[in-house]
C-alpha cells in the first residue's frame, strides 16, 4: 500500500515544486521583463524626440548666417534709436540722387505704437524740383535702407527756400514744392510721449 502512495507523493510534491518556482522565480522575471519592455518604449520614445531636436537644431545651425543677415537688415531698417543725425544724412543722399532741393526736415518727438512694439517717428519733409525729380524723391524714400512709410502727399507750384533761418522764399521757374509727411520707426520703446516707461533726461553728477 505505502508502495503505490510513494509515486503519488513524489508526483504531488513535484506539482507543488513546479508551482513554487512558478510563483517565486518566473513570475518575478516576467514582471522584470514587463518593466523592462516600458522602458525600452520610453527610452525609444525619448530617443526619437531627441533626434528630431537635435535635426532642429541642425537646420537653425545651418540657417544661423541667413538669419543673421536678416536680423541685422531688420535693425537697418528699424534702428534701436531714432539715429536723427544718420536719418538727415540718408534723405540728403536721396534728394541728392533725385536732383531736388531738400530744404526743411522737420522730424515729431518719437511716439509709442499702440501695440508696444516698436516707435514712430512722424517726419515733415519739404523738397522742390521738377516734377520727375520729386517723382524720383518719391522712389528713393521707398528704397531707403532705413524703413519709411509716406502717410500724405501735398504738390504746390514751386518756390525754394532761401539759405537763411527766415521764411522767405524766392519762386523758382518751372519748379514743383513737394510737401511729405514721413514716418520712421526705431526699436526704442522708451523713447517719447506715450512711451513706457517715457522720456528721460540725464543730469550730470
Amino acid at each position: 500500500m505505502n508502495d503505490r502512495r510513494t509515486p503519488i507523493l513524489v508526483g504531488v510534491g513535484a506539482v507543488i515544486l513546479v508551482v513554487l518556482a512558478v510563483f517565486f522565480l518566473v513570475l518575478p522575471k516576467s514582471a522584470d521583463i514587463s518593466k523592462t519592455k516600458e522602458d525600452l518604449a520610453t527610452a525609444q520614445q525619448q530617443e526619437s524626440s531627441l533626434r528630431v531636436q537635435l535635426q532642429a537644431l541642425q537646420e537653425a545651425q545651418q540657417a544661423a548666417p541667413q538669419t543673421k543677415r536678416e536680423i541685422e537688415k531688420v535693425e537697418t531698417q528699424v534702428p534701436p534709436t531714432a539715429d536723427l543725425p544718420a536719418l538727415i544724412r540718408l534723405l540728403r543722399e536721396a534728394a541728392d540722387r533725385a536732383a531736388v532741393d531738400l530744404f526743411q526736415f522737420s522730424p515729431s518727438a518719437p511716439t509709442l505704437d499702440p501695440g508696444g512694439t516698436f516707435s514712430t517717428v512722424a517726419t515733415a519733409v519739404n523738397v522742390t524740383g521738377s516734377y520727375f525729380a520729386l517723382d524720383e524723391f518719391l522712389f528713393q524714400l521707398e528704397s531707403l535702407p532705413r524703413a519709411a512709410k509716406v502717410t500724405n502727399v501735398t504738390i504746390a507750384p514751386g518756390a525754394a527756400a532761401s539759405s537763411s533761418s527766415t521764411t522767405t522764399t524766392t519762386s523758382t521757374a518751372g519748379a514743383l514744392s513737394m510737401q511729405l509727411t514721413v514716418e520712421f520707426y526705431t526699436s526704442d520703446l522708451s523713447a517719447g510721449p506715450g512711451s513706457s516707461p517715457g522720456p528721460t533726461t540725464t543730469t550730470g553728477a
